[in-house]
């Protein structure tokens, strides 16, 4: 809705009050008259005439039109001729990820205009205070409205230095839908189906792009396990007890060569070495098959080309898995003086596992209970107080 209300209004937080306003409307008219058949097409609707009345009637028309928008019936001419890539959502991806907006701003702005998350949610995605991250929201739109950047996808020759940032924002989509940071749903679909549907766009786009190939591969990868992260009756399920008959073959099929070809890069982009990780979950036959060696090996090279304290969490749960719980809970206090971990509930929940399977109980009764404090997943924190409970049994 916001994407295709800013292409009416040229102006990002007008859109925002028109989306707003219809909302409201809705709220108001739909107790009484009913829910339309097309809900979303109804407040879209709603959306842009709100949008097209107030442009009408007040002087925005003349401050925003040069601002954003280019009003054209065809596509932009360094646009390829599809519908997809024409997209109002992609357009909003690339006109929020231009150069001239600071890279961390570029992401947090996407991922709360496009992707719908609150402002305290896109901060725990980039483990920083809220208030931090309403400022850089906030340049980030001023800046949009100063530099007088237009809403467009990009000409195919400006493409490759604005790829990387609209690569983050997607990956971030899907990894803030593939394990929600708080609510009462392990999952938020809408997010995981959005950024696989805007990995695939991007396919079309750069269809020999190492990076984009390695995305691609890395959400079908890892999204192949949908169907059994979480048992009958709601509770998590973690991968060592998935039954990995239930996985989904075909996006595994699709994936794992879209891994190969990413990989043939040299060196091997980020993506590329995140996908070549989830391909050796997809291809081990058992949790005991999986070759954590080479996992850790994969990490390694991640952690050079991409030096993030998630990266290096994951790379210590990594080693515990191959050398031994004491060897992992040794990685892992290596980071505790980490500061963008320590509100980071899987850094507790990792501690507490290794210090269980070593018979340290008391310990990892801390560990469980800090890791419980840190969750706002109720899923999660679901399945961190039974793990609590068995320690204290």
């Amino acid at each position: 809705m916001l994407a295709a209300t800013v292409r009416v209004t040229g102006d990002i937080d007008l859109a925002e009050e028109c989306v707003q306003d219809a909302y409201a409307r809705a709220l108001a008219s739909w107790g009484t008259a009913g829910i339309p058949t097309k809900p979303g097409a109804w407040l879209t609707t709603v959306a842009r005439r709100r949008a097209i009345d107030v442009l009408r009637h007040t002087s925005t028309h003349d401050r925003a039109l040069p601002l954003l928008v280019e009003r054209v019936t065809a596509p932009d001419p360094g646009e390829l001729d599809s519908p997809d890539v024409t997209d109002d959502r992609l357009r909003l991806i690339f006109t929020c990820c231009h150069p001239a907006i600071a890279p961390e701003a570029q992401v947090a702005l996407t991922l709360r205009l496009l992707c719908g998350l609150t402002t305290a949610e896109v901060a725990r995605a980039f483990l920083v205070s809220e208030p931090t991250m309403a400022a850089r929201i906030t340049r980030a739109k001023k800046k949009i409205a100063t530099a007088r950047i237009p809403y467009r996808v990009p000409p195919v020759e400006e493409l490759p230095s604005r790829i990387d940032a609209v690569l983050t924002v997607v990956h971030l989509l899907f990894t803030t839908g593939h394990t929600a940071p708080a609510g009462s749903d392990l999952v938020r679909w809408d997010l995981v189906e959005r950024a696989l549907d805007l990995a695939r766009i991007l396919r079309v786009l750069l269809p020999d792009d190492a990076d984009v190939a390695g995305l691609l591969a890395l959400i079908l990868l890892t999204d192949a396990r949908r169907a059994t992260r979480l048992g009958d009756d709601g509770h998590l399920v973690l991968l060592a007890d998935q039954d990995r008959a239930e996985w989904d073959h075909a996006a595994i099929g699709e994936g794992i060569p879209l891994v190969r070809e990413a990989l043939r890069r040299r060196p091997p982009g980020r993506f590329a070495l995140m996908a070549a990780i989830a391909a050796v979950h997809a291809e081990a036959p058992s949790w005991n098959a999986t070759d954590w060696r080479e996992i850790v090996g994969l990490y390694d090279l991640l952690v050079e080309i991409w030096p993030s304290p998630v990266v290096a969490l994951n790379r210590a749960v990594a080693v515990g898995l191959a050398e031994g719980p004491s060897a992992g809970l040794i990685a892992l206090d290596a980071l505790a003086t980490e500061p963008l971990l320590s509100t980071y509930s899987y850094l507790a929940s990792a501690r507490a596992d290794f210090l269980r399977r070593l018979g340290r109980t008391d310990e990892a009764r801390i560990a469980y209970g800090e890791a419980l404090l840190l969750s706002e997943n109720e899923v999660e924190r679901t399945f961190l107080a039974e793990r609590l409970d068995q320690v204290d049994s």
